[in-house]
C-alpha cells in the first residue's frame, strides 16, 4: 500500500526502458532486421547508463 505513494527512480526508469526496448528488438528481430538493430543499439545503450548509475551509488 505504502508503494503507492513511492517514487520510482532513474535506474528504475531506465530497467524499464531496456525492457520495452529488449521486448521490441525482439518482436522486430523476425520482421525487420535494420530495425531490430537499431533497437537493440537503443538498448545497449541504456545499458551503459544503468551500469553508469549502479556504479556511482
Amino acid at each position: 500500500m505504502f508503494g503507492l505513494f513511492k517514487k520510482t527512480d532513474n535506474i528504475e526508469k531506465l530497467q524499464k526502458k531496456y525492457e520495452k526496448l529488449m521486448s521490441d528488438w525482439h518482436k522486430l528481430s523476425t520482421t525487420n532486421r535494420a530495425e531490430s538493430d537499431k533497437k537493440y543499439a537503443e538498448a545497449e545503450e541504456v545499458l551503459k547508463q544503468i551500469e553508469a548509475l549502479k556504479a556511482n551509488k
